[in-house]
């Protein structure tokens, strides 16, 4: 590699901002082989070709007093980060979501002259208006996944760029339905039933016990039924066996079959979050179930500022999946739900139209891409 080969910096906190920086990483390697790309990521960033000075993925938090216990780590990450931003000198960095994190660096990198473009927006439309200031004043180039934030985006005067949501290239279930069945080992006249508890060791914690519950009432009422628990890599496998010891029920584990799963499925239970998107562009029914600390969810109904969690929800611009949240997390509750929707055909199919809108709002194929050819503009 030349001494003009030119650099880039990218920051990614979480699983999910790993497995997008990696595409994006691979489209703009693919288009200027030459790049020298270093920062912030996990394992998938790592094999996509960037230099990881730091993984974050695995302090990925989900509330404020999670954030307060790792606030020493976060810190010293940050100083991490400035110090190799001084010795490398980029022509550019690339921000991905990790608000808390990328903003407060965006900020420092304003004061350097160096160019920010912050690829997949903080949450603003559900925080309120204020970081869309923050954004205006300190990143050069937004990307952004759904279309409605570059409306919000547009209306405030920052410099912004629909591409479309990355995960219509990653989610494609590559089985067969019988093939599946075989591979899962689930008796193929049953009716299946996948489980997303997060991809966050506390997420699954919190979650996994309580749809582990639902799926015992579940069990008791619906006959031939499967469980299915896709385990997330970024979580120790010794949780998901005690929780699973605990409960007492059989479930049917899918390490690399996430979506193999889901395709399979009759309905989903699925903890708030990107996996919501990942389902409804499977166009496999679900319902959103969440809960956090109680300190937390304190903090989250003062900020959040729109009327639903689900980002499924969130972009059809109406309910159209049952939220089970904080103290409406009720096992029987749920799982009456559950029961009726998997005992109405009209229901699912229903379900399934809406979600075909949601999955149409998210743009067409080739987001990684487009963010790509966007990013090489600001490098000489």
């Amino acid at each position: 590699m030349g001494e003009d080969a030119k650099k880039i910096i990218i920051v990614a906190g979480e699983a999910s901002g790993d497995l997008h920086g990696a595409k994006l990483v691979k489209a703009l390697k693919s288009k200027r082989s030459s790049l020298k790309i270093s920062g912030f990521g996990g394992k998938l960033m790592e094999e996509a070709g960037v230099e990881i000075y730091n993984d974050l993925t695995p302090l990925a938090t989900v509330g404020f007093v999670e954030v307060f216990k790792n606030l020493r780590v976060f810190r010293k990450a940050f100083n991490q980060i400035l110090k190799r931003i001084d010795t490398e000198r980029p022509d550019i960095v690339i921000l991905i979501d990790y608000p808390g994190f990328n903003l407060r660096l965006a900020r420092e990198l304003k004061k350097k002259n160096i160019p920010v473009i912050y690829y997949i927006s903080p949450q603003v439309w559900a925080w309120g208006r204020k970081r869309i200031k923050q954004v205006k004043e300190l990143v050069d180039k937004m990307i952004v996944v759904f279309d409605f934030e570059a409306r919000l985006y547009r209306e405030a005067g920052v410099n912004v760029e629909f591409v479309g949501h990355p995960l219509l290239d990653t989610v494609k279930p590559v089985l067969e339905r019988k093939e599946v069945f075989k591979q899962l080992g689930i008796p193929p006249q049953n009716r299946v039933i996948t489980l997303l508890p997060g991809s966050r060791e506390a997420e699954v914690r919190r979650m996994l016990p309580l749809m582990l519950k639902t799926a015992k009432i579940i069990a008791k009422n619906v006959k031939d039924v499967s469980f299915v628990l896709p385990e997330s890599g970024n979580v120790p496998k010794y949780i998901f066996k005690n929780i699973l010891g605990a409960n007492k029920l059989s479930v049917y584990p899918a390490f690399d079959f996430v979506y193999e799963a889901l395709s399979v499925s009759d309905l989903a239970l699925v903890a708030s979050g990107t996996a919501t998107l990942e389902t409804a562009i499977i166009l496999t029914p679900m319902l959103i179930i969440y809960k956090v600390s109680f300190l937390t969810w304190l903090l989250l109904k003062s900020l959040i500022k729109i009327p639903y969690i689900g980002l499924v929800n969130i972009v059809a611009g109406e309910k159209i999946v049952p939220e089970f949240l904080q103290y409406n997390t009720r096992p029987r509750d749920i799982a009456r739900e559950a029961i009726d929707l998997l005992g109405s055909k009209e229901r699912q199919e229903e379900v399934r139209a809406f979600l075909r809108k949601v999955k149409d709002r998210l743009g067409g194929p080739g987001a990684s891409e487009r963010a790509a050819e966007i990013i090489l503009g600001y490098i000489p």
